[in-house]
C-alpha cells in the first residue's frame, strides 16, 4: 500500500479530489466512457463538493456507490441520498448514477436487476473507498453472513450481505470488482483507523476485508 500523510484534512480532500478528477480526465482521454465508484457517509462529502465542479465531459461518467443500505433514496441513512446532494451537483449532474437500490423488499429480490445495469460500466476506472475502524470497506463487513463468497474470486459483482455492525441489510460490491479497478483509492482519517489500517496490512482478507485492494491502493490518511 502506498500511504500518503497530510497535514489536515481540509488539504487532503482538495487533493484526492483534484487527483480523481485528473484520472476521471486521462480515462477520458483513451474511452469513450468511464466509471467512478464511491463511498457513502459523510467523510467523502467534502471530496464530492470540489469533484462536483470539475471541468470534466460528465455525460460520458458512470458512478456507482461501493455499497448501499437497503432503505429508499429518501431515507436519511440512503448513501445515494447524499451522493445526490454532494456530488450530482454543477457540472457533475451530468454523470450516470448507476443504483444499487431498487423498490423490492430485499436486496436479493433486486439482484438481478442492479446485476444487470452495472455490468456495463466495468471494470472501475477510478474507486474510492473508505474505511471503518473495524477495517471493513464498501459493505464487506467481518462477520458478514456471506462475508468469504464476497471476496473469491469467483463472486458475482453484487451481493447482499447482512452484519450485526451494518445496521440494515446491505448491497455490496464484491472483491473482484473492486480488485479489477484501474486506480484504487482509500480516504481515511483520524488515528484509531491509522492504527487499523496499517493492522489490516498484516491479516487476510477474511479478518481484515480491505485487505482485499491494500496492495493495489493509494491510502490517504490525515488526523
Amino acid at each position: 500500500m502506498d500511504l500518503q500523510d497530510y497535514p489536515d484534512r481540509e488539504l487532503m480532500m482538495l487533493r484526492v479530489a483534484q487527483r480523481i478528477a485528473s484520472e476521471l480526465g486521462e480515462s477520458l482521454r483513451s474511452q469513450e466512457r468511464v466509471t467512478l465508484s464511491v463511498p457513502g457517509g459523510t467523510t467523502p462529502g467534502p471530496v464530492f463538493d470540489t469533484l462536483s465542479g470539475a471541468d470534466l465531459d460528465w455525460s460520458r461518467v458512470a458512478v456507482v456507490l461501493n455499497d448501499e443500505r437497503w432503505v429508499p433514496e429518501d431515507h436519511p441513512r440512503s448513501n445515494t441520498r447524499l451522493l445526490r446532494e454532494r456530488l450530482f451537483v454543477g457540472r457533475a449532474a451530468a454523470a450516470t448514477l448507476v443504483p444499487l437500490y431498487t423498490d423490492a423488499p430485499t436486496p436479493e429480490d433486486g439482484m438481478a436487476a442492479l446485476t444487470d445495469g452495472l455490468r456495463p460500466h466495468l471494470p472501475i476506472s477510478v474507486l474510492l473507498l473508505g474505511m471503518g475502524a473495524d477495517m471493513h470497506t464498501a459493505s464487506l463487513f467481518p462477520g458478514a453472513d456471506h462475508l468469504e463468497a464476497a471476496l473469491a474470486s469467483d463472486a458475482p459483482p453484487v451481493m447482499a450481505l447482512r452484519a450485526e455492525a451494518a445496521g440494515e441489510p446491505r448491497i455490496t460490491l464484491t472483491a473482484p470488482v473492486l480488485q479489477d479497478a484501474l486506480r484504487v483509492h482509500i480516504l481515511i482519517t483520524g488515528s484509531e483507523k491509522r492504527a487499523a489500517i496499517e493492522k489490516a496490512a498484516t491479516l487476510a482478507p477474511r479478518a481484515a476485508p480491505v485487505a482485499c485492494v491494500l496492495d493495489q491502493a493509494v491510502v490517504h490518511w490525515a488526523e
